[in-house]
């Protein structure tokens, strides 16, 4: 049997949303909220809607699955708050302040900045991919992510999402490179595997609570000993 070789890595695609920056808890999330919207919630108010807004984007597999909230601004807040009637009675206000300040909790991970800077030290290329359809660049440029990056592909400015292969084909593009030495990161078992068939080998770093995220599993498997 011939063994199987593989080229070396020199790029690394990262997913964004939990795998390179943390979302944020739903207590912190309704605290900022209430800060721009005050309202009256009674402790058990606050706590359904705190558990309701955890998890408020699961139910999107099911009232949009065609990804339609990644594709453009207007549809990802729209869909956001057919979810959130969905939940807890929420007023108008609330609602709106719960959007407006959705990006504003977001937050690199602790190993997020460091992973990047020791692959581009190495002179890794690489390329952050995202299901998006927030201006996800905000958040980047805040947490100091955009200088350690050689491209950024987003899913509303290329029109089509992952786990779609013409997604991670631009990507590969972004940063002129083959799918043999390139390495997917994301968090998705569904749509951070769609680089597989043209293959892209691919690590999949489940959601993590807490503020590091295990990245050094990445430079483990990139950067030579």
């Amino acid at each position: 049997m011939t063994p199987v070789t593989h080229s070396p890595i020199r790029a690394v695609i990262f997913d964004i949303h939990s795998t390179l920056v943390d979302q944020g808890s739903a207590p912190d999330w309704l605290d900022a909220a209430l800060v721009r919207a005050p309202t009256n919630l009674a402790a058990a108010q606050a706590s359904q809607l705190v558990d309701f807004l955890d998890r408020i984007w699961e139910g999107a597999r099911i009232s949009d699955p065609q990804s339609l909230r990644d594709l453009s601004f207007a549809d990802h807040e729209r869909i956001f708050h057919e979810l959130l009637k969905a939940g807890p009675n929420v007023d108008e206000g609330l609602a709106n302040s719960l959007y407006a300040v959705m990006l504003d909790i977001w937050q690199a991970y602790d190993d997020t900045v460091p992973t990047l800077q020791a692959l581009q030290a190495a002179g890794i290329k690489i390329c952050l991919l995202s299901n998006a359809g927030v201006p996800i660049r905000e958040v980047l440029d805040r947490e100091g992510i955009t200088p350690l990056v050689d491209a950024v592909v987003l899913s509303y400015e290329v029109g089509c999402v992952k786990p779609d292969p013409r997604i991670f084909t631009a990507a590969l593009a972004a940063i002129d490179c083959d799918p043999d030495e390139t390495l997917m990161v994301g968090d998705s078992g569904r749509d951070d595997t769609g680089g597989v068939e043209l293959g892209l080998r691919t690590l999949i770093i489940p959601r993590t609570w807490g503020l590091v995220h295990g990245l050094a599993v990445v430079t483990k498997l990139v950067l030579p000993n």
